[in-house]
């Protein structure tokens, strides 16, 4: 699927849903589209049959609520980042998805704005960053060429490759984006209390770079549900407000308490 982060024409959302349905791909979101939706202007570009893309939009006001349900997220993004994540092309980026499709996972794209692209907290929310390749002397797109490019890659590969590829499914399955956002937020509200994040200059990095940490590991539901507990246990809390108890170094220590001790 794609997403549209704060699309500033409406023109370039109707081209992008013909980019979309010329690859065969039918699944638009749009994130606070400058002009509002709906918008006059996108349906008169999207022509045709691609105009039931447009009509079939989902809007949201924000996007970590506009890809909460993925279990992939990837980010487009022309510039580099100082966030620790593995940059691959549409080729690439093509496989993966396919590889998801394979294993029954949902997976989308995030475009940014016109103008300058998604921002870093858009980008914190995805796995990957996709660079697409071009003249270093000239390679600024339009929204919708980027979306056409991304798409065609995928739809090459659709064409070349008509089996499913990728290994057997785990019997769990993949975190969702909400999931790993709730266990982002809950790792960092700890982290805010112990003090670990106190320099408000390197907060924002030092959470991007958590987060970038965490996406690399592709975690699974039951691995989320584990670190939800570990953070809970080191802060000291457990589910339901009450503190962990913890035993004493002696208690550990001590045969005599009913404890063995080491040796």
């Amino acid at each position: 699927m794609i997403v549209l982060v704060a699309p500033q024409m409406g023109e370039n959302i109707g081209a992008a849903a013909r980019a979309m349905l010329n690859c065969g791909l039918n699944e638009l979101r749009l994130v606070s589209p400058r002009d509002g939706w709906p918008n006059e202007r996108a349906q008169a570009m999207a022509t045709g049959a691609s105009r039931e893309i447009v009509d079939r939009v989902a809007v949201f006001e924000n996007t970590a609520a506009a890809v909460a349900d993925l279990r992939r997220v990837y980010a487009t993004t022309a510039r580099r980042r100082d966030l620790l994540k593995p940059a691959i092309g549409p080729r690439e980026l093509a496989a993966e998805i396919r590889h998801c499709g394979a294993r029954g996972l949902r997976a989308g794209v995030l475009f940014g704005p016109e103008r300058a692209g998604l921002d870093n907290d858009d980008v914190a929310l995805a796995s990957h960053i996709v660079h697409i390749p071009l003249n270093p002397e000239y390679s600024s797109l339009n929204l919708a060429q980027a979306v056409l490019l991304v798409a065609h890659a995928w739809f090459e590969a659709e064409a070349g490759n008509p089996a499913a590829v990728g290994g057997p499914r785990s019997a769990t399955p993949l975190a969702t984006a909400a999931q790993l956002l709730n266990l982002f937020e809950h790792l960092e509200q700890e982290l805010d209390v112990s003090g670990f994040l106190r320099v408000v200059e390197k907060r924002g990095i030092m959470v991007r770079n958590l987060r970038s940490i965490l996406h690399r590991a592709e975690l699974r539901e039951h691995e989320v549900r584990a670190l939800h507990g570990v953070v809970s246990s080191l802060a000291g809390r457990r589910k339901d407000g009450r503190p962990v108890r913890r035993p004493s170094r002696r208690a550990a220590e001590d045969p005599e308490d009913g404890v063995p001790g080491p040796g």
